[in-house]
């Protein structure tokens, strides 16, 4: 039982979110809880295609209100008459199955603030849900025509009411329609290409380690100089706000800035100082009071962390486009950069993030020139041009670089791009991805439509200037991959860290290192989650019972699998086979053996082959999702498979109850019809693109 799937892994989910609902609205009905399959389906919608992680067992307060007053008044219909679910209650309940079922995620709140946060937004919800500012613009009109007698289960009767909308014939709520266009335009509605590429996990000291390194840098000393100088009593401006030239010698003399001050008569003829005290304000350090810049009585505190100041300055980069790159005259424009800083600032830092080897300047810059390309209409303009608007974007990248480097965010040096660089490239690309490329994507990514191509000359080109001779290497600084780390934990990206799952349970430990941690990752992981447990062979058993007590096959599975592959010098291997001859275990330790090639069929008896077996239907079942997917997948085996259930049935399996579903679902599926056998919701329907309601 996975809990994060790839974005467009939707087969792969839509079973996961089958076999989690049935067995939600199982539980909560053992439980005497509130549960609503459609309502939970739509939830676990949210988390998978509307955020930047995805994963289905992390419920921060953010999501609760999010799909409680976004998500569900934008997609959810609820037609008159028809009985209105308890979603916050659904909500609820599903929050306690994942903790109960060991699938919440050990990073996420705990179970009593999840609830918490569903009972601070559960009031809304109702006015929410009857507000059609917030509905979706499918919704809207599926409502309106609703409102109006339509029939919107009939999809002629639909057709009519919206020919009759297009030519303004139908009545609606003009101001409410005008909200929701404006939302989408703008980008503030809730959608399904939220998701973000998934990070390594990093390692990273103690924030009181990395404080020496920040009070080191030249740029923070600067930051805090000015701000003291600047003091409480604040230091005059000129009418146009820029520094006295006596003060702007002054300080650039104390602050060692290196600008050239003799014959200077502005300030503003100073680019360093000024950058600082552009930056200083810009970090709310300094700030602009009639006339006069004063130093922020909040930021005194701050001051005196220099690791915390440090950030501070950091985030403050993202806001220094126009000192830094903007047109000092008329004679000069801005490059392409300057229109997509912020954005192209960003998406460097988040690709220098985690690397494993520092990125060679070819490769970035060439990433960057895919940004500007999918980002500005570059038709006009001869190759000249478009060489010198790379150029001066180039220049300009540069100079943010220069900017991370002062303050210590990277790091550059020169050597050769190690060789994982130089096949970064598309050249093996596909047919099909070459047909539907644009060229120009083609060429810049060094791809050739053809074997004689242009721009296969030119990719040639560009792998030479990684291989004959040095380049400038980049890559984060432990400073700047705190920071950027931040940053992405403050957007929901989801951005490991080694050492961050020492105090989670078991359970969740396994879990996520399954799905998240690469193996070196995940054997330091648990090697540290282990040591801080004390005595390693009460640890062992903390983890064992973990994978015993999981209720999802799958799951316990994959769990099984890390503590076969990440536990040091074969003692996962020693573990897994002691754990051959455990009656609850021994069907998952047998399938992890020989799905490691570490036990062949011939070293199994009779017994063990059935165990096998009835683990591998088990198993089977969960990947199908549900009930119905189960039941086809086991028509799908063919009549072959009548034998191997029976089998199974008769084996010496430990989970009986997996059992007994499973011949249940055996016996549907033989007299069922060969058609696929669908759930058809036959009410509050998500709306799609056309208006009609969609089943699923």
């Amino acid at each position: 039982m996975r809990m994060r799937f790839e974005a467009e892994a939707e087969e792969e989910f839509e079973a996961a979110r089958g076999l989690l609902v049935d067995r939600l609205v199982r539980w909560g009905g053992e439980q005497g809880l509130p549960v609503d399959g459609f309502t939970a389906e739509t939830v676990l919608d949210y988390r998978h295609r509307a955020t930047a992680d995805g994963r289905l067992g992390l419920w921060e307060p953010r999501h609760v209100e999010e799909v409680l007053l976004s998500w569900l008044p934008q997609n959810v219909t609820e037609l008159s008459g028809e009985e209105r679910s308890d979603a916050p209650g659904t909500l609820r309940t599903l929050l306690r199955y994942l903790h109960a079922a060991q699938l919440a995620d050990p990073r996420g709140p705990s179970l009593h603030d999840s609830l918490a946060a569903v009972d601070k937004v559960a009031e809304q919800y109702p006015a929410a849900m009857a507000d059609r500012t917030r509905w979706g613009l499918a919704k809207f009109w599926a409502m309106t025509a609703a409102e109006q007698g339509v029939d919107v289960l009939d999809g002629a009767a639909l057709q009519r009411f919206a020919d009759r909308a297009r030519r303004g014939e139908a009545a609606y709520d003009g101001q409410a329609l005008d909200a929701i266009m404006e939302r989408r335009l703008t980008g503030r509605a809730l959608s399904g290409s939220a998701r973000a590429e998934p990070q390594l996990p990093v390692v990273l000291p103690p924030d009181d380690d990395l404080r020496r390194p920040a009070g080191a840098s030249t740029t923070v000393a600067q930051l805090r100089g000015l701000t003291e100088w600047a003091g409480q009593d604040g230091r005059p401006l000129t009418a146009t706000g820029r520094l006295r030239m006596a003060h702007a010698r002054e300080l650039a003399d104390r602050l060692g800035t290196r600008d050239e001050t003799d014959g200077v008569r502005s300030s503003a003829d100073l680019p360093r100082l000024g950058l600082l005290v552009e930056w200083a304000k810009k970090a709310r350090l300094v700030r602009v009071v009639k006339g006069r810049l004063y130093a922020v009585a909040k930021a005194q505190p701050l001051l005196a962390d220099p690791l915390q100041l440090w950030l501070r300055a950091f985030d403050a980069c993202f806001e220094l486009r126009q000192v830094l790159l903007g047109a000092r005259n008329g004679w000069h424009v801005e490059s392409m950069l300057f229109d997509v800083y912020e954005d192209v600032l960003q998406d460097v830092l988040n690709t220098l993030y985690s690397l494993p080897y520092p990125m060679p300047w070819p490769r970035l810059r060439d990433t960057v020139h895919l940004a500007y390309r999918t980002s500005f209409q570059l038709d006009d303009g001869s190759d000249l041009q478009h060489r010198m608007w790379f150029e001066h974007a180039d220049r300009d990248l540069r100079k943010a670089l220069d900017l991370l480097d002062d303050l210590g965010a990277i790091e550059r040096d020169r050597g050769m791009a190690d060789p994982v660089f130089l096949d970064a490239d598309l050249s093996d690309a596909g047919p099909e991805l070459l047909a539907d490329m644009p060229p120009e994507i083609a060429e810049l990514l060094g791809v050739a439509a053809t074997p004689d191509s242009a721009a296969r000359e030119r990719a040639d080109q560009r792998r030479q200037e990684l291989t004959t001779g040095p380049v400038e290497l980049i890559r984060l600084t432990e400073l700047g991959t705190r920071a950027v780390r931040q940053r992405l934990l403050a957007v929901g990206r989801d951005a490991p860290l080694i050492g961050e799952l020492a105090g989670a349970p078991a359970a969740g430990l396994l879990g996520v290192l399954a799905e998240e941690y690469p193996p070196d990752a995940a054997q330091a992981e648990l090697a540290g989650w282990i040591t801080a447990r004390g005595e390693r062979a009460d640890a062992l058993r903390e983890l064992t019972d973990a994978v015993r007590t999981t209720p999802f096959r799958t799951r316990a599975q994959a769990m099984l699998g890390v503590l076969l592959a990440a536990l040091p010098d074969d003692e996962g291997v020693r573990l897994v086979r002691t754990l051959r001859r455990d009656p609850r275990l021994a069907p998952l330790a047998l399938n992890a053996l020989a799905q490691s090639e570490l036990l062949s069929p011939e070293g199994m008896n009779d017994a063990e082959h059935l165990l096998v077996l009835a683990e591998n239907l088990l198993q089977l079942v969960e990947l199908a999702g549900g009930s119905g997917g189960a039941e086809e997948a086991l028509r799908a085996q063919g009549p072959e498979a009548r034998d191997a259930i029976a089998a199974a049935l008769d084996s010496a399996h430990p989970d009986r109850a997996g059992l007994e579903e499973l011949r249940q679902l055996a016996a549907r599926a033989v007299r069922a019809p060969s058609a696929r056998l669908g759930r058809a919701h036959k009410r509050r329907h998500p709306v799609g693109k056309n208006g009609r309601k969609r089943r699923r």
